[in-house]
């Protein structure tokens, strides 16, 4: 069959939760038997999202193939369960460096470049990018911002045009929008939702399907009113209420029949739905017996989003014991001065010190090492947080105490962690650093080979620094052991102490390949030994 594209767009204001409902219509797509990939356009003229602040931008998606992308694509790859590329993801600053250096080849004859067609042509290229991959049944295309924003305007003016390129029986537009409760007057609001889809159309975009957001039920009356001034079916206006946790929204949008609704407009046939898993998961999330408590030590804690891909992956750890994972945030910059936080460190089941750039609270980050380290908390460092612990070993384990890493301090007369050779004549920051999938040999007798129960496995990588070999022999002399290599670079990837209960630090990123239904199994085991502790201090 010829590939159908659906695009999803969203209007009134910003958070809408777009790209939750793209990856839960993905979902919903899939389990009726057809293949789907999802991307991602965003109006920004970042080249990518690698040089932008967390704070600001949220959390760096890392790709199997290197991509830098936006937050989304961890959403799209974990409901539908697919590994997507770089190809999933492209900003206006990608699309306009493309079509400049074209300019600069001369591959345009020397015509005036213009916004339509050149832009426009290079955003329809874009969006069949991704089937020069892998070929697929459904592409989903989610354009980020909202509805009347000049820098969207572009894109929307694309997808107009796209639907004449490959026929509009093979083109499905879906407009997520807001309707208001005022709890003055206890009524829903649609004029928000009419004035956006005026917005839309008037620019030559009719919604086929209208997903409406709301805090509370939207009634048959507001339905009938979107339904007239929208000029779309009762039936196309879809109920997208607020839900605990955005792992039931597929399920709640199959209840308002938004898959049956999309296949019949593209004129495809519905099969029989199976989504038993993720009602399964759904059900251990409505029951989950008990808590355990993890530590977060961060540097970006103002956002949640900077760690959402952690989050999640310490969430499927704890379904998979179908226990509440409770979350405490925990500055690393007041853990350099406040005995409070200290005090926290050792109320938690687990510590997790995330990864991130700077000098900015590193020490913090060190401090709770050390305490989980010395009081035998089970402790999880990721590509910093690996190095910090790497870092606190030789400081306070091996008398070190000047040893630090190249990116803190140049001058260290003990870089234990130093910049990776094929990095130091790097200048450009932006998609330069060591990025994508690579190999990682483990180590019998480690936790990470239990974990994993495999000997060879391939991670996702994001980093410019990395362990120092030449302190390799004097850390494990010490105690603390490389279980996992890179055989291509000789790059450690793991650390582990054996002489405690769960000690593991990874040069990579597993929290990019967590699933709902399938747990990675480093979190899973972070997880099972925070359980222990958790248990061993109550007795």
């Amino acid at each position: 069959m010829k590939t159908k594209f659906i695009f999803v767009t969203g209007g009134v204001l910003s958070s809408l939760g777009k790209g939750i409902c793209a990856a839960s219509l993905g979902r919903l797509l899939k389990s009726r038997g057809y293949s789907v990939t999802i991307q991602k356009f965003d109006p920004y003229i970042n080249i990518d999202p690698g040089t932008m602040n967390p704070i600001q931008h949220g959390e760096v998606f890392v790709t199997d193939d290197g991509g830098e992308t936006d937050l989304d694509l961890g959403h799209y790859e974990r409901f539908i369960d697919e590994n997507l590329s770089k190809y999933n993801n492209f900003t206006s600053g990608k699309i306009y460096k493309n079509v400049i250096d074209n300019e600069r080849k001369g591959k345009f004859l020397g015509a005036t470049v213009q916004v339509i067609p050149h832009i426009t042509d290079e955003i329809k290229s874009c969006i069949k990018k991704t089937l020069l991959r892998k070929e697929t049944d459904i592409v989903i295309t989610e354009i980020g911002g909202t509805v009347g924003d000049i820098e969207s305007l572009p894109f929307l003016e694309a997808i107009r045009q796209f639907k004449k390129d490959v026929g509009k029986e093979n083109v499905l537009y879906i407009h997520v929008t807001y309707v208001p409760y005022l709890k003055t007057t206890e009524e829903l609001k649609s004029k928000p939702t009419q004035h956006s889809v005026k917005e839309l159309r008037s620019i030559g975009i009719q919604p086929d399907i209208i997903i409406c957001r709301s805090e509370t039920r939207i009634s048959d009356s507001i339905r009938k009113k979107i339904s007239l001034f929208c000029d779309i079916e009762v039936e196309d206006t879809i109920e997208a209420i607020d839900v605990k946790h955005i792992y039931e929204i597929p399920l709640m949008l199959q209840k308002e029949n938004l898959d049956l609704r999309v296949l019949s407009k593209l004129g495809l046939s519905a099969g029989e739905s199976d989504l038993k898993s993720w009602e399964k998961i759904v059900e251990i999330i409505h029951n989950l017996d008990g808590s355990v408590k993890i530590g977060i030590v961060g540097k970006y804690t103002n956002l949640k989003d900077s760690y959402i891909s952690i989050v999640e992956a310490l969430n499927h750890g704890g379904y998979y014991f179908k226990k509440n994972v409770d979350i405490v945030w925990i500055n690393s910059e007041l853990l350099e001065k406040n005995c409070q936080e200290e005090n926290i460190l050792e109320s938690v089941d687990g510590i997790l010190v995330p990864y991130g750039f700077g000098p900015r609270g590193i020490n913090g980050k060190i401090n709770a090492i050390k305490c989980a380290r010395e009081k035998k908390i089970p402790l999880f460092g990721i590509c910093l947080g690996m190095h910090c612990a790497v870092i606190e070993f030789a400081r306070n384990v091996m008398g070190l105490k000047d040893a630090n890493s190249t990116e803190f301090d140049p001058d260290t007369k003990n870089p234990v962690i130093d910049i990776m050779h094929e990095q130091r004549g790097v200048r450009n920051k932006g998609g330069t650093m060591r990025l994508g999938i690579y190999e990682c040999r483990l180590k019998p007798d480690s936790n990470a080979y239990r974990a994993y129960k495999e000997s060879i496995i391939y991670e996702r990588h994001r980093h410019r620094y990395e362990l120092n070999n030449s302190y390799i022999d004097s850390l494990e002399e010490a105690g603390l052991i490389v279980t996992g290599i890179n055989p291509d670079k000789n790059l450690a990837e793991i650390v582990e102490i054996k002489e405690h209960p769960w000690f593991v630090g990874v040069q990579f990123h597993p929290e990019f390949k967590s699933r709902p239904e399938r747990p990675h199994p480093l979190f899973r085991d972070f997880i099972d030994a925070s359980i222990k502790h958790s248990n061993e201090v109550k007795k």
